[in-house]
This record gives C-alpha cells, sequence and structure tokens, in this order.
C-alpha cells in the first residue's frame, strides 16, 4: 500500500489517527500508540511483497547496530577511519539498489524510501561524530528512522529537531494549533496532487505526443512536466507534513514558491528544500573543509565549485543511474558556478543594477532555465 496513494489509505489514516487528535484534544500525547500506529502503517507498505519486507527488516536491524555501536565507541574513541568505514557500510544496500537494474531484471533488494532513511542514518553517524548526540537509545533511533509520515519520501528532518517535538508534552489548547495546520496541510495535499497535478497530467502530458519532432510540443511537455512535478511531490510533502503536525511534530516544509526563485541559488533554498540543506551541509560544507583544512587547493572559488560539482553530480547519481539524471546534476552545477562568477563579477562593476524591473527579469529568466532543467530529468530530451 503506497501512503498516501489512495482513498482507502486516508480512511485507515483517519481511524487510526482518531485516539491521537482525541488524546490531543486533551492536552495528552499517547507516544506508545503513535508510535505502534507508525509502524503499522509502514508494515502494510510491504504487505504484497515478502522479499522487501525481509530485507527492510534486516536493513532495519543493520542501521541501528551501526549506529548504535558507534555512539559507544564515540564515548572513548574517534578514529576517523572507522566513521568512514562506517558511512561506506551504511551507503552498501543504497548503492546496492540503485546498482543493481544493471546487473539483474527483477529487483530483489530495496524498498521504498530506503535513500530518505539512508540520509537520516547518515546525519546521525555524522552529528555523533561531532559530539551533537551524545546519547541514543535503540527505541529513540527507530522513533526517528521509522518516522511513518515521512518514510518514503521524506521531508528529511534532522534529529535533534525532531527528538525535540516527538517529546514535548502539549500545553492546554496548543494542539488545536497543530491540528489546524495539520488539516488545512492535508487538505492542500488534496488539491495540489489530486486535482492539480492530476489535471495537468490527463489533459497536458498524456496528450502530448513526444515522438513528433515539434518544438512546440516539446516546451508545452516541458512547462507541463515542471508544474506536474511540483505540484505532484509538493502535494506529497503536504501530506507527510501535516500527518506529522497530527503527531505534534512540526516537519520543516519542503517547498516554497520555487518558480518565483531570482537566481538558481534561490531555487535550490526553495525547490526540496530538505534534501538540498541535508546536501548542503553533509555533502558541500563537508567537502570544502576538508580540501581547505588539507590545502589541497588554495583558491576558495576553486574549492567551492568542486565542491557544488560534487554535490550535484551526486544529487544527479541519487536519482538514479540513468544518463538523464546525471546530465541532470551537471546541468545544475554548470548552473550554480556560472551564476556565483556572474553575481561576483556584478558586485565587483555593478553591471545590473536591483530594481524591481530585474528582479521580474531574473525570475522569468531563472524559470526557463528551471524547466529546462526538468525536461531533462524527464528523460524525454534525448
Amino acid at each position: 500500500m503506497t501512503p498516501y496513494g489512495n482513498l482507502l489509505y486516508f480512511i485507515i489514516l483517519m481511524l487510526l489517527f482518531l485516539p491521537i487528535i482525541i488524546c490531543g484534544l486533551r492536552g495528552k500525547k499517547i507516544t506508545f500508540y503513535s508510535t505502534l500506529v507508525g509502524w503499522t502503517l509502514i508494515l502494510l507498505i510491504f504487505k504484497d511483497d515478502v522479499k522487501q519486507l525481509l530485507f527492510f527488516i534486516c536493513f532495519t536491524i543493520f542501521q541501528s547496530v551501526l549506529v548504535i555501536n558507534y555512539r559507544k565507541y564515540r564515548e572513548k574513541y574517534n578514529n576517523p577511519r572507522v566513521f568512514y568505514f562506517l558511512i561506506a557500510l551504511t551507503l552498501l544496500p543504497l548503492i546496492l539498489t540503485k546498482v543493481q537494474p544493471f546487473f539483474i531484471s527483477k529487483s530483489i533488494i530495496g524498498f521504498l524510501g530506503i535513500s530518505y532513511v539512508t540520509f537520516k542514518t547518515i546525519q546521525l553517524l555524522i552529528e555523533i561524530r561531532d559530539g551533537l548526540i551524545k546519547s541514543l537509545t535503540v527505541f529513540e533511533f527507530l522513533q526517528f528512522f521509522l518516522f511513518f509520515p515521512t518514510f518514503t519520501s521524506g521531508p528529511i528532518d534532522r534529529y535533534r529537531r525532531f527528538e525535540k517535538d516527538f517529546k514535548n508534552s502539549f500545553e492546554a489548547g496548543e494542539y488545536k494549533r497543530f491540528l489546524f495546520n495539520g488539516i488545512n496541510l492535508i487538505f492542500r495535499g488534496f488539491l495540489y496532487k489530486y486535482i492539480i497535478a492530476h489535471a495537468i497530467n490527463l489533459y497536458i502530458i498524456s496528450n502530448v505526443y513526444l515522438h513528433e519532432d515539434l518544438f512546440v510540443l516539446k516546451l508545452l511537455y516541458m512547462y507541463a512536466y515542471s508544474f506536474y512535478l511540483f505540484f505532484d511531490f509538493a502535494g506529497y510533502s503536504a501530506f507527510a507534513v501535516g500527518v506529522s503536525f497530527l503527531l505534534g511534530v512540526q516537519t520543516p516544509q519542503n517547498f516554497n514558491k520555487p518558480f518565483l526563485s531570482r537566481n538558481i541559488k534561490d531555487f535550490w533554498n526553495r525547490w526540496h528544500m530538505t534534501l538540498s540543506f541535508w546536501f548542503r551541509d553533509y555533502v558541500y560544507m563537508r567537502l570544502v573543509f576538508f580540501l581547505q583544512k588539507k590545502k589541497i587547493i588554495k583558491n576558495r572559488y576553486v574549492i567551492s565549485y568542486i565542491s557544488y560539482f560534487t554535490l550535484f553530480f551526486l544529487m544527479g547519481l541519487w536519482h538514479g543511474l540513468a544518463l538523464h539524471f546525471i546530465v541532470y546534476g551537471i546541468y545544475h552545477a554548470i548552473l550554480i558556478i556560472c551564476y556565483d562568477l556572474f553575481e561576483r563579477k556584478n558586485k565587483e562593476k555593478k553591471l545590473i543594477p536591483r530594481t524591481k524591473f530585474t528582479d521580474i527579469l531574473s525570475i522569468i529568466i531563472t524559470f526557463h532555465f528551471i524547466c529546462f532543467g526538468f525536461l531533462i530529468f524527464s528523460g524525454t530530451l534525448f
């Protein structure tokens, strides 16, 4: 059963959530029941595939052992080789999942959501190493790792923020705000995913015949697909965040009007924000710090551009090993490097002043670059 995939799922969700909502309005948080409901809903994902269920259980145990034992190890030691070895082990199941289509026709490992929970494990290992997380039980790990509203497709929360929300009790009347925001977001999800995105797919995308080599059709598909991708994914994210609110957890938003971005950097601060911030904090910043510390390259701009390229290349690979995903990542790396070069030159020479007109113009230009990127991402360009 796909999360938020049909009416039956929402009916089951509503019935299981009634005790949570009733207790919440009374100022009580039933953590154990909420956790039990969440894990039950995750198991429903695998109800038609026993092999995936067994892999998921083994994967969860494997990740738990890595994190809990590293936390205990970190109390006395801090060998970087151990840390990097554990990161490699953590990534191994995800890498195998990504490469298996090249060797076998039918998937035997992997499951919906493996990328997002892997990112959670990596985040925990990094923050344990940095000394930001000093205590972590198996149950606390599983509560974060198996938080079902965001299990399959995010948003990607941070453990310390999640832990604070999850453990906090409600003040008198506070849950009404959570309930109102949660319901509002769930209805927004229905509007985005099941009305707007569905209509775009049904009436435009499904009727554009890309085998006809017409520029106008490609253009129409590019814009339609871009809006479909936003409303479909933003709708799903709204469901996930809304259901999180019903549990008293304020999961971060994933989108903030991305098509109104003034430049490509601004876009990545608005689109799939929790993923882009995760890559920024745990890939880009770490690589910049490493290159500066080792003094491999002295020019800080070259360091920044190498790190940008690495970040977006890995982000492209994360979507898949198909050529169009890799090109999509490289395309955005080139865009963000070119924009940074332009921005520095513009500050120095004051070539284009910032006015309302230039702001509008920059939004229009950025929008077209973004849409072309999504055309690459769709795999229909070449």
